[in-house]
Protein backbone atom coordinates (compact mmCIF):
# COMPACT_ATOMS: atom_id res chain seq x y z
CA UNK A 1 0.00 0.00 0.00
CA UNK A 2 1.92 3.06 -1.25
CA UNK A 3 -0.46 5.70 0.15
CA UNK A 4 -3.82 5.49 1.90
CA UNK A 5 -6.11 8.08 3.42
CA UNK A 6 -8.28 6.85 6.30
CA UNK A 7 -11.31 9.11 6.76
CA UNK A 8 -14.24 9.59 9.18
CA UNK A 9 -12.39 7.93 12.08
CA UNK A 10 -14.72 8.18 15.08
CA UNK A 11 -11.73 8.57 17.39
CA UNK A 12 -8.00 8.53 16.62
CA UNK A 13 -6.35 7.45 19.87
CA UNK A 14 -2.94 8.31 21.38
CA UNK A 15 -2.03 11.16 19.03
CA UNK A 16 1.26 12.75 20.09
CA UNK A 17 3.78 15.24 18.77
CA UNK A 18 6.65 14.03 20.98
CA UNK A 19 7.67 10.91 22.88
CA UNK A 20 7.42 10.75 26.64
CA UNK A 21 7.64 7.82 29.04
CA UNK A 22 4.46 8.20 31.08
CA UNK A 23 4.44 7.91 34.86
CA UNK A 24 2.09 8.75 37.70
CA UNK A 25 -0.78 11.05 36.74
CA UNK A 26 0.55 11.46 33.18
CA UNK A 27 -0.34 7.81 32.51
CA UNK A 28 -4.02 8.82 32.37
CA UNK A 29 -3.34 11.46 29.70
CA UNK A 30 -4.42 9.85 26.41
CA UNK A 31 -4.79 12.45 23.63
CA UNK A 32 -7.48 11.69 21.03
CA UNK A 33 -8.95 13.37 17.96
CA UNK A 34 -12.65 12.96 17.21
CA UNK A 35 -13.89 12.66 13.61
CA UNK A 36 -10.37 12.33 12.30
CA UNK A 37 -8.38 11.46 9.21
CA UNK A 38 -5.03 9.62 8.98
CA UNK A 39 -2.64 9.61 6.02
CA UNK A 40 -0.31 6.65 5.53
CA UNK A 41 2.57 6.73 3.03
CA UNK A 42 4.94 3.80 2.43
CA UNK A 43 3.92 2.17 5.68
CA UNK A 44 4.56 5.32 7.75
CA UNK A 45 2.14 7.79 9.40
CA UNK A 46 2.47 10.90 7.23
CA UNK A 47 -0.29 13.18 8.55
CA UNK A 48 -3.43 13.25 10.69
CA UNK A 49 -6.02 15.71 11.95
CA UNK A 50 -9.74 16.42 12.03
CA UNK A 51 -11.96 15.85 9.01
CA UNK A 52 -12.63 19.62 9.01
CA UNK A 53 -8.91 20.19 8.28
CA UNK A 54 -8.77 17.81 5.35
CA UNK A 55 -9.74 20.45 2.76
CA UNK A 56 -6.81 22.67 3.80
CA UNK A 57 -4.40 19.77 3.35
CA UNK A 58 -5.42 19.37 -0.34
CA UNK A 59 -4.92 15.61 -0.08
CA UNK A 60 -5.65 13.78 -3.32
CA UNK A 61 -5.29 10.12 -2.54
CA UNK A 62 -7.07 7.54 -4.67
CA UNK A 63 -6.91 4.81 -2.00
CA UNK A 64 -9.29 5.92 0.75
CA UNK A 65 -10.55 3.85 3.68
CA UNK A 66 -13.79 4.91 5.35
CA UNK A 67 -13.48 4.20 9.09
CA UNK A 68 -16.91 5.53 10.09
CA UNK A 69 -17.83 4.43 13.61
CA UNK A 70 -14.38 2.96 14.22
CA UNK A 71 -11.64 3.84 16.69
CA UNK A 72 -8.00 3.62 15.54
CA UNK A 73 -5.25 2.92 18.09
CA UNK A 74 -1.53 2.21 17.82
CA UNK A 75 -0.95 -1.56 17.80
CA UNK A 76 -0.15 -3.17 21.15
CA UNK A 77 3.52 -3.34 22.21
CA UNK A 78 3.89 -6.60 24.19
CA UNK A 79 7.23 -6.25 25.98
CA UNK A 80 7.41 -9.58 27.86
CA UNK A 81 6.75 -12.99 26.30
CA UNK A 82 8.19 -16.51 26.13
CA UNK A 83 6.55 -17.18 22.77
CA UNK A 84 9.07 -19.78 21.54
CA UNK A 85 8.17 -23.08 23.19
CA UNK A 86 7.78 -26.65 21.94
CA UNK A 87 4.55 -27.76 23.62
CA UNK A 88 1.71 -26.63 25.85
CA UNK A 89 1.36 -27.84 29.45
CA UNK A 90 -2.35 -28.62 29.96
CA UNK A 91 -1.52 -31.62 32.15
CA UNK A 92 0.03 -29.27 34.71
CA UNK A 93 -3.05 -27.04 34.46
CA UNK A 94 -5.14 -30.04 35.57
CA UNK A 95 -2.64 -30.86 38.35
CA UNK A 96 -2.98 -27.30 39.66
CA UNK A 97 -6.79 -27.60 39.66
CA UNK A 98 -6.39 -30.80 41.67
CA UNK A 99 -4.38 -28.87 44.25
CA UNK A 100 -0.76 -29.73 43.45
CA UNK A 101 1.73 -27.00 44.31
CA UNK A 102 4.36 -25.58 41.94
CA UNK A 103 7.03 -27.56 43.86
CA UNK A 104 5.04 -30.82 43.56
CA UNK A 105 4.55 -30.28 39.83
CA UNK A 106 8.28 -29.55 39.44
CA UNK A 107 9.09 -32.75 41.38
CA UNK A 108 7.05 -34.69 38.78
CA UNK A 109 9.26 -33.21 36.05
CA UNK A 110 6.92 -30.32 35.34
CA UNK A 111 7.43 -26.56 35.17
CA UNK A 112 10.27 -24.90 33.29
CA UNK A 113 12.24 -28.17 33.19
CA UNK A 114 9.31 -29.81 31.36
CA UNK A 115 9.50 -27.11 28.65
CA UNK A 116 13.29 -27.49 28.54
CA UNK A 117 12.98 -31.22 27.85
CA UNK A 118 10.60 -30.51 24.97
CA UNK A 119 12.84 -27.79 23.52
CA UNK A 120 15.72 -30.26 23.50
CA UNK A 121 13.66 -32.76 21.49
CA UNK A 122 12.36 -30.18 18.96
CA UNK A 123 14.20 -29.05 15.84
CA UNK A 124 14.85 -25.41 15.02
CA UNK A 125 12.37 -25.63 12.13
CA UNK A 126 9.65 -27.11 14.35
CA UNK A 127 10.12 -24.35 16.91
CA UNK A 128 10.08 -21.68 14.18
CA UNK A 129 6.84 -23.00 12.66
CA UNK A 130 5.08 -23.16 16.03
CA UNK A 131 6.24 -19.66 16.98
CA UNK A 132 5.26 -18.29 13.56
CA UNK A 133 1.67 -19.49 14.07
CA UNK A 134 1.59 -17.81 17.49
CA UNK A 135 2.92 -14.57 15.99
CA UNK A 136 0.18 -14.67 13.34
CA UNK A 137 -2.41 -15.23 16.06
CA UNK A 138 -1.27 -12.32 18.27
CA UNK A 139 -0.89 -9.95 15.30
CA UNK A 140 -4.56 -10.52 14.42
CA UNK A 141 -5.35 -9.59 18.05
CA UNK A 142 -3.58 -6.25 17.55
CA UNK A 143 0.02 -6.85 18.65
CA UNK A 144 2.51 -5.02 16.44
CA UNK A 145 5.68 -5.33 18.52
CA UNK A 146 6.79 -8.14 20.78
CA UNK A 147 9.72 -9.14 22.97
CA UNK A 148 10.56 -12.87 23.03
CA UNK A 149 12.78 -14.57 25.63
CA UNK A 150 14.82 -17.73 25.54
CA UNK A 151 15.06 -19.64 28.83
CA UNK A 152 13.62 -23.05 28.04
CA UNK A 153 16.94 -24.33 26.68
CA UNK A 154 19.06 -24.27 29.85
CA UNK A 155 21.98 -25.74 27.90
CA UNK A 156 24.35 -24.01 25.51
CA UNK A 157 22.73 -25.80 22.54
CA UNK A 158 19.16 -25.25 23.77
CA UNK A 159 19.52 -21.54 24.46
CA UNK A 160 21.29 -20.94 21.13
CA UNK A 161 18.58 -22.91 19.32
CA UNK A 162 15.84 -20.73 20.83
CA UNK A 163 17.67 -17.48 20.13
CA UNK A 164 18.37 -18.51 16.52
CA UNK A 165 14.65 -19.14 16.08
CA UNK A 166 13.89 -15.66 17.48
CA UNK A 167 16.47 -14.15 15.10
CA UNK A 168 14.79 -15.88 12.17
CA UNK A 169 11.37 -14.59 13.32
CA UNK A 170 12.85 -11.07 13.48
CA UNK A 171 14.11 -11.35 9.92
CA UNK A 172 10.85 -12.68 8.45
CA UNK A 173 8.00 -11.20 10.47
CA UNK A 174 6.20 -7.87 9.94
CA UNK A 175 6.10 -7.46 13.71
CA UNK A 176 8.90 -5.53 15.40
CA UNK A 177 10.67 -8.13 17.56
CA UNK A 178 13.23 -7.85 20.36
CA UNK A 179 15.19 -10.87 21.67
CA UNK A 180 16.08 -11.50 25.31
CA UNK A 181 18.54 -14.09 26.61
CA UNK A 182 17.05 -15.73 29.73
CA UNK A 183 19.49 -18.57 30.34
CA UNK A 184 19.08 -17.76 34.07
CA UNK A 185 15.44 -18.91 34.14
CA UNK A 186 16.05 -21.80 36.54
CA UNK A 187 18.83 -24.29 37.33
CA UNK A 188 19.01 -27.47 35.23
CA UNK A 189 18.81 -30.63 37.36
CA UNK A 190 22.53 -31.36 37.02
CA UNK A 191 23.35 -27.92 38.46
CA UNK A 192 20.71 -27.88 41.20
CA UNK A 193 23.39 -28.06 43.89
CA UNK A 194 26.04 -26.27 41.85
CA UNK A 195 24.79 -22.73 41.18
CA UNK A 196 28.27 -21.40 40.49
CA UNK A 197 28.81 -24.07 37.83
CA UNK A 198 25.67 -23.05 35.91
CA UNK A 199 26.38 -19.34 36.22
CA UNK A 200 29.90 -20.01 34.86
CA UNK A 201 28.31 -21.87 31.92
CA UNK A 202 26.07 -18.85 31.19
CA UNK A 203 28.92 -16.37 31.44
CA UNK A 204 31.77 -18.31 29.82
CA UNK A 205 30.01 -20.43 27.20
CA UNK A 206 26.55 -19.06 26.37
CA UNK A 207 27.22 -15.31 26.34
CA UNK A 208 30.29 -15.28 24.04
CA UNK A 209 28.44 -17.35 21.43
CA UNK A 210 25.27 -15.24 21.70
CA UNK A 211 27.34 -12.08 21.24
CA UNK A 212 29.28 -13.55 18.31
CA UNK A 213 26.03 -14.38 16.46
CA UNK A 214 24.27 -11.16 17.58
CA UNK A 215 21.36 -13.21 18.92
CA UNK A 216 20.02 -11.00 21.73
CA UNK A 217 19.17 -7.41 22.62
CA UNK A 218 18.65 -7.96 26.35
CA UNK A 219 19.67 -10.22 29.22
CA UNK A 220 17.12 -11.35 31.82
CA UNK A 221 17.34 -13.24 35.12
CA UNK A 222 14.60 -14.82 37.26
CA UNK A 223 15.53 -13.09 40.52
CA UNK A 224 13.47 -15.08 42.99
CA UNK A 225 13.75 -17.08 46.22
CA UNK A 226 14.87 -20.58 45.24
CA UNK A 227 16.09 -19.41 41.83
CA UNK A 228 18.67 -16.62 41.39
CA UNK A 229 19.61 -14.35 44.29
CA UNK A 230 20.10 -10.58 43.87
CA UNK A 231 23.88 -11.13 43.95
CA UNK A 232 23.74 -13.88 41.32
CA UNK A 233 21.38 -11.71 39.24
CA UNK A 234 23.84 -8.83 39.36
CA UNK A 235 26.78 -11.06 38.38
CA UNK A 236 24.91 -12.50 35.36
CA UNK A 237 23.53 -9.14 34.21
CA UNK A 238 26.92 -7.43 34.46
CA UNK A 239 28.43 -10.21 32.34
CA UNK A 240 25.71 -9.64 29.71
CA UNK A 241 26.20 -5.87 29.87
CA UNK A 242 29.86 -6.35 28.94
CA UNK A 243 28.56 -7.76 25.63
CA UNK A 244 26.15 -4.85 25.14
CA UNK A 245 23.03 -6.65 26.42
CA UNK A 246 20.84 -4.39 28.54
CA UNK A 247 19.21 -5.98 31.60
CA UNK A 248 15.54 -6.77 32.16
CA UNK A 249 14.64 -8.60 35.37
CA UNK A 250 11.93 -11.06 36.42
CA UNK A 251 11.36 -9.38 39.80
CA UNK A 252 9.16 -9.69 42.89
CA UNK A 253 6.77 -12.30 41.48
CA UNK A 254 6.51 -14.78 44.34
CA UNK A 255 8.43 -13.01 47.15
CA UNK A 256 10.11 -9.72 48.03
CA UNK A 257 13.10 -11.02 46.11
CA UNK A 258 15.19 -7.85 45.89
CA UNK A 259 14.79 -8.04 42.12
CA UNK A 260 13.33 -4.55 41.82
CA UNK A 261 16.19 -2.97 43.78
CA UNK A 262 18.75 -4.99 41.78
CA UNK A 263 17.15 -3.96 38.48
CA UNK A 264 17.14 -0.27 39.40
CA UNK A 265 20.76 -0.49 40.61
CA UNK A 266 21.78 -1.99 37.25
CA UNK A 267 19.78 0.60 35.27
CA UNK A 268 17.54 -2.17 33.87
CA UNK A 269 15.19 -1.24 31.04
CA UNK A 270 12.39 -2.92 33.00
CA UNK A 271 11.59 -5.02 36.05
CA UNK A 272 8.72 -7.36 35.27
CA UNK A 273 5.96 -9.11 37.29
CA UNK A 274 5.89 -7.10 40.59
CA UNK A 275 3.06 -9.07 42.23
CA UNK A 276 4.86 -8.79 45.60
CA UNK A 277 5.87 -5.20 46.36
CA UNK A 278 6.48 -3.25 49.57
CA UNK A 279 6.94 0.50 50.14
CA UNK A 280 10.72 0.27 49.69
CA UNK A 281 10.52 -1.51 46.34
CA UNK A 282 7.77 0.85 45.11
CA UNK A 283 9.70 3.96 46.20
CA UNK A 284 12.95 2.83 44.59
CA UNK A 285 11.18 2.03 41.32
CA UNK A 286 9.29 5.35 41.32
CA UNK A 287 12.52 7.32 41.59
CA UNK A 288 14.23 5.50 38.72
CA UNK A 289 14.14 5.38 34.92
CA UNK A 290 13.34 1.64 35.06
CA UNK A 291 9.88 0.64 33.83
CA UNK A 292 7.68 -1.63 35.92
CA UNK A 293 6.06 -4.17 33.59
CA UNK A 294 2.87 -5.73 34.95
CA UNK A 295 1.68 -9.15 33.74
CA UNK A 296 -1.90 -9.51 35.03
CA UNK A 297 -2.79 -12.63 33.04
CA UNK A 298 0.04 -14.52 34.79
CA UNK A 299 -1.33 -13.51 38.22
CA UNK A 300 -4.81 -14.54 37.02
CA UNK A 301 -3.70 -17.93 35.70
CA UNK A 302 -1.65 -18.71 38.83
CA UNK A 303 -4.47 -17.46 41.13
CA UNK A 304 -2.11 -14.97 42.74
CA UNK A 305 -2.92 -11.48 44.01
CA UNK A 306 -2.82 -8.97 41.16
CA UNK A 307 -0.05 -6.39 40.94
CA UNK A 308 -0.67 -3.22 43.04
CA UNK A 309 -1.07 -0.99 39.98
CA UNK A 310 -2.78 1.89 41.77
CA UNK A 311 -0.06 2.10 44.43
CA UNK A 312 2.61 2.01 41.74
CA UNK A 313 0.90 4.74 39.67
CA UNK A 314 0.21 6.93 42.70
CA UNK A 315 3.89 6.66 43.71
CA UNK A 316 4.93 7.91 40.25
CA UNK A 317 6.19 4.69 38.66
CA UNK A 318 6.37 4.29 34.87
CA UNK A 319 4.31 1.18 34.02
CA UNK A 320 3.98 -1.05 30.97
CA UNK A 321 1.59 -3.95 30.43
CA UNK A 322 2.55 -7.24 28.76
CA UNK A 323 1.10 -10.72 28.25
CA UNK A 324 3.89 -13.00 29.58
CA UNK A 325 2.72 -15.45 26.86
CA UNK A 326 4.17 -18.82 27.94
CA UNK A 327 2.97 -22.41 28.36
CA UNK A 328 3.23 -22.56 32.15
CA UNK A 329 1.74 -19.44 33.68
CA UNK A 330 0.10 -17.35 30.92
CA UNK A 331 -0.87 -19.39 27.85
CA UNK A 332 -2.34 -16.37 26.06
CA UNK A 333 -0.85 -13.54 24.05
CA UNK A 334 -4.13 -11.59 23.91
CA UNK A 335 -3.22 -8.02 24.85
CA UNK A 336 -6.89 -6.98 24.72
CA UNK A 337 -7.49 -9.32 27.65
CA UNK A 338 -4.40 -7.90 29.42
CA UNK A 339 -5.84 -4.37 29.05
CA UNK A 340 -9.29 -5.51 30.26
CA UNK A 341 -7.87 -7.37 33.25
CA UNK A 342 -5.78 -4.33 34.19
CA UNK A 343 -8.94 -2.23 34.37
CA UNK A 344 -11.17 -4.86 36.02
CA UNK A 345 -8.74 -6.36 38.53
CA UNK A 346 -6.06 -3.68 39.01
CA UNK A 347 -8.38 -0.64 38.77
CA UNK A 348 -6.39 1.03 36.02
CA UNK A 349 -8.36 3.55 33.97
CA UNK A 350 -8.84 2.55 30.30
CA UNK A 351 -6.57 5.46 29.33
CA UNK A 352 -3.84 4.28 31.71
CA UNK A 353 -4.05 0.70 30.47
CA UNK A 354 -3.94 1.72 26.80
CA UNK A 355 -0.92 3.98 27.36
CA UNK A 356 0.84 1.22 29.32
CA UNK A 357 0.17 -1.28 26.50
CA UNK A 358 1.24 1.08 23.70
CA UNK A 359 3.72 3.93 24.25
CA UNK A 360 5.15 2.66 27.56
CA UNK A 361 5.32 -0.87 26.15
CA UNK A 362 7.30 0.56 23.22
CA UNK A 363 9.68 2.23 25.71
CA UNK A 364 10.11 -1.14 27.49
CA UNK A 365 11.52 -2.47 24.17
CA UNK A 366 13.31 0.78 23.23
CA UNK A 367 11.04 1.08 20.19
CA UNK A 368 9.41 4.38 21.18
CA UNK A 369 10.92 6.24 18.21
CA UNK A 370 9.04 4.05 15.73
CA UNK A 371 6.00 2.65 17.57
CA UNK A 372 3.53 3.10 20.41
CA UNK A 373 1.63 6.25 19.42
CA UNK A 374 0.01 8.01 16.48
CA UNK A 375 2.83 10.31 15.45
CA UNK A 376 4.14 11.55 12.12
CA UNK A 377 7.13 9.42 11.09
CA UNK A 378 6.18 6.34 13.11
CA UNK A 379 5.23 2.99 11.56
CA UNK A 380 1.59 2.56 10.60
CA UNK A 381 1.06 -0.30 13.07
CA UNK A 382 -2.62 0.21 13.78
CA UNK A 383 -5.69 -1.38 15.34
CA UNK A 384 -9.04 -0.63 13.65
CA UNK A 385 -11.84 -1.47 16.07
CA UNK A 386 -15.34 -2.52 15.14
CA UNK A 387 -17.96 0.23 15.62
CA UNK A 388 -17.92 0.85 19.39
CA UNK A 389 -19.59 3.51 21.55
CA UNK A 390 -16.50 4.59 23.51
CA UNK A 391 -12.90 3.74 24.32
CA UNK A 392 -14.00 2.13 27.59
CA UNK A 393 -15.83 -0.52 25.53
CA UNK A 394 -12.46 -2.19 24.82
CA UNK A 395 -11.89 -3.36 28.43
CA UNK A 396 -15.62 -3.41 29.25
CA UNK A 397 -16.50 -6.13 26.71
CA UNK A 398 -13.59 -8.26 27.96
CA UNK A 399 -14.73 -11.49 26.28
CA UNK A 400 -15.54 -10.02 22.88
CA UNK A 401 -13.09 -9.44 20.05
CA UNK A 402 -13.71 -5.80 19.10
CA UNK A 403 -10.90 -5.68 16.53
CA UNK A 404 -12.04 -5.30 12.94
CA UNK A 405 -8.66 -5.15 11.21
CA UNK A 406 -4.97 -4.76 12.04
CA UNK A 407 -2.35 -2.98 9.95
CA UNK A 408 1.41 -3.51 10.27
CA UNK A 409 3.70 -1.09 8.39
CA UNK A 410 0.70 0.03 6.34
CA UNK A 411 -0.25 -3.50 5.23
CA UNK A 412 -3.32 -5.41 6.40
CA UNK A 413 -2.56 -8.48 8.52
Amino acid sequence: MAAALVTNIKQLVNTRTENELLRGEALANLPVINNAFLLIEDGIIADYGTMAEIENRKLKIENTINAAGQFILPAWCDSHTHLVFAASREEEFIDKIKGLSYAEIAAKGGGILNSAKKIEAASEDELFNLAWKRLEEVSKLGTGAIEIKSGYGLTVEGELKMLRVIKKLKERSKLSIKATFLGAHTYPLEYKENHTGYIDLIINEMLPQIAAEKLADYIDVFCETGFFSPEETETICKAGMRYGLKPKIHANQLHLSGGTQTGVKLGAVSVDHLETMDEDAIGILAHSNTIGTLLPTAAFFLRMPFQPARKLIDAGCALALASDYNPGSSPSGNMNLVVAMSCIQMKMLPEEAINAATINGAYAMELEKELGSIMVGKKANLIFTKAIPSLAAIPYYFGTNLIDKVMLSGEWV
